[in-house]
């Protein structure tokens, strides 16, 4: 039941993940910059997890747990987001996600190497066809070198943030995690908005968007994703991300009217048939995460 749990709530942070670009882009239309976005996004969803740890009278993490998830905060998701932003100026948007979502490869080789998972046949073709899966729903085109090298140190950089993220899950709750990660690197985001000089939404339905991505695309995702990964493992939490393009594939087509090849749909099937297999191999199998006991929930 517990890796079943794990397993909905990583479906929850990918769908939820996947409403990003979506706000992300009519955030934009209403006169926001990225560092301004970035900025009320992980700064207002700080002050929400705070507000969470108090009436959960829970502390904030100490020493080394302290330093790592700043770290994850003011490094990983700052370096992650600001090299994909930037792979985007050079590349296609959908080589960059193809790139991105070599993420999952990364990790399981990461994992392998440091917390020695354990890999069985249906494990790896699961994540062969997610891999190839993203590849079409990504609908790649071309870019410069620039955005390729980008790109994949963006998907390197989340993957180290996953690995270590396994690590100090389990010393705190997704609550505490969540709160440093999002004050860390709102703090990094404020510095770079003073700097750069704030722009904000024009209209109500811009600071909607921005409500939206703080909510939606922030607040949830992460959090149930850092619940889920001490309960699964971080190749399988990985794995099982990848449906987040299906979901803002099809948002984009309902929203905005994008046309849904046949080829995305292909892809989008090959997502959904690799988790269901993953999903399945978790619940009949032995848990796939060394020292299991540790992931248990604070």
């Amino acid at each position: 039941m517990k890796r079943f749990i794990g397993i909905i709530l990583i479906v929850v942070s990918a769908a939820s993940f996947g409403t990003l670009a979506i706000f992300g882009r009519l955030a934009y239309e209403a006169g926001l910059d990225t560092f301004t976005l970035l900025f009320l996004r992980f700064t207002t969803a700080a002050l929400l997890m705070f507000v969470l740890l108090v009436l959960r009278r829970e502390s904030l993490p100490r020493g080394r747990t302290l330093i790592q998830l700043i770290g994850m905060g003011a490094l990983g998701y700052v370096g992650q987001s600001f090299s994909y932003l930037s792979a985007i100026k050079y590349a296609s948007a959908g080589l960059v996600a193809l790139l991105l979502y070599l993420y999952p490869m990364f990790v399981a080789v990461l994992a392998a190497i440091f917390l020695k998972e354990r890999f069985s046949s249906l494990k790896i073709a699961a994540l062969a066809l997610a891999t190839i899966g993203a590849g079409l729903t990504a609908r790649p085109e071309g870019g410069q070198w620039q955005g390729i090298f980008l790109a994949i140190a963006a998907a390197l950089i989340y993957s180290v943030y996953i690995i270590v993220g396994t690590g100090v899950m389990k010393q705190v709750s997704a609550v505490q995690s969540s709160a440093v990660i999002f004050a860390s690197a709102g703090a990094v985001y404020g510095a770079l908005t003073f700097f750069s000089g704030a722009h904000f939404p024009q209209s109500e339905a811009g600071w909607g968007a921005v409500g939206g991505v703080i909510l939606f695309a922030t607040v949830i995702p992460v959090v149930t994703f850092l619940a889920g990964l001490k309960r699964i493992g971080p190749t399988n939490a990985s794995m099982l991300s990848t449906l987040e393009p299906v979901v803002t594939v099809i948002l984009a087509a309902i929203i905005f009217g994008e046309t849904l090849q046949t080829v995305m749909l292909l892809g989008g099937g090959l997502i959904l048939l690799s988790v269901l297999m993953l999903a399945r191999s978790e619940v009949a199998g032995p848990a796939p995460v060394v020292n299991r006991s540790e992931y248990e929930s604070n």
